[in-house]
């Protein structure tokens, strides 16, 4: 009895050891923006999470979006015909960790949508610009989280008069 009670013990402290060896923390992180889509990527590369652990990821930011409406002759004719978006945008995946305990994986966010503006017949709708605030990669397992630069595209509709 007491051999197995000090077995249970030992296999306790064992355990424990374990769940306190991993240390999750982020080696890089970076984002980027796309200059032609506007799209968001958040890269990284975490270690210190346990080996073949399946581990959630967010990246969020607060983003604001231009959409213009361009007719045929390539100009976007009227400042009614152009509409602001603001808000979260996020996406989120899982990844494993492997035998390494590491995780090197990237999550794409697109541009907030232009929600209900739409543009007269004739026109067509397009993205003008878009910017990203308080941008964040977060491991939503283990609680870990880096703020990441703020991104712009700047004008994507160079050629489009009226459009920025």
């Amino acid at each position: 009895m007491k051999i197995a009670k000090s077995c249970l013990i030992a296999l306790a402290a064992l355990a424990a050891g374990v769940a306190f060896a991993a240390s999750p923390h982020f080696i890089t992180a970076t984002d980027s923006i796309n200059q032609v889509t506007g799209v968001l990527t958040c890269s990284w590369k975490e270690a210190g999470l346990g080996d073949n652990q399946n581990i959630d990821y967010k990246c969020e930011a607060q983003a604001s979006a231009t959409y213009v409406c361009v007719n045929n002759g390539g100009s976007n004719p009227s400042a009614k015909n152009k509409t602001n978006v603001t808000g979260e945008v996020s996406t989120t995946g899982t990844f494993s960790s492997g035998k390494n305990g590491a995780i090197t994986a990237s999550l794409s966010v697109n541009p907030p949508g232009p929600g209900s503006f739409s543009c007269p017949s004739g026109q067509s709708l397009e993205l003008a610009q878009v910017s990203y605030t308080s941008v964040f990669i977060i491991d939503i397992t283990d609680g870990v989280q880096e703020q990441l630069s703020n991104q712009s595209t700047g004008c994507l509709l160079p050629d489009v008069k009226g459009a920025c």
